[in-house]
């Protein structure tokens, strides 16, 4: 019992001792070495993408318009659009972005263009291209409406099969078509 009591003495110094030592309740006063706290959300997108670096889609944390003018306009700029007749509203329900690396990408959905989805690198036939060969078994092509538009590979018809053929395209770090998103620049 003397060595608990002992033992409790000692740890009950060590309290006071901690607590004698630590700053005194009021407001604290910043270090020189503290960094700044990032805002928990973002209107900006280029302020957003540099704070989450990657993401497939704006979250949470961003909370200004869906497709914002900025992105827009550096789509136009990025993609040599600046004199398209398309009508503002329908380019804003086309275009996509994300984040990569702390840049803002952006992509519009056009002819064969799936801005929504990641690439397909599968090389393996699907049931719809099987279907497709067995009707054209010589074809020097399968259509992108049979072989999905995210593929990366020219399909064709070998003997009745579906076979992958050279890839057109290349896949960026995110998993999408890197041809088809433009690297945007804030506006100074």
């Amino acid at each position: 019992m003397k060595r608990f009591l002992s033992r409790l003495g000692i740890i009950l110094l060590g309290i006071a001792v901690l607590s004698a030592c630590s700053p005194a309740s009021g407001p604290a006063i910043p270090s020189a070495t503290a960094t700044p706290a990032q805002p928990s959300t973002f209107t900006d997108p280029f302020e957003y993408c540099a704070a989450v670096q990657t993401i497939d889609k704006p979250d949470a944390r961003y909370t200004g318009d869906a497709v914002p003018e900025a992105v827009l306009q550096g789509y136009l700029k990025a993609a040599d659009l600046q004199n398209t007749t398309e009508p503002a509203d329908m380019l804003k329900k086309s275009t996509f972005w994300r984040c990569m690396n702390g840049q803002v990408l952006a992509c519009s959905v056009g002819a064969n263009l799936p801005c929504w989805a990641k690439a397909n690198t599968d090389k393996t036939p699907t049931q719809a291209m099987k279907d497709y060969c067995t009707e054209n078994p010589a074809s020097e092509f399968i259509p992108m409406a049979v072989t999905g538009h995210e593929t990366v590979y020219d399909w064709r018809c070998v003997e009745g099969a579906p076979q992958a053929g050279g890839q057109f395209s290349e896949v960026d770090s995110a998993g999408y078509i890197a041809n088809i998103w433009y690297t945007l620049t804030p506006e100074k």
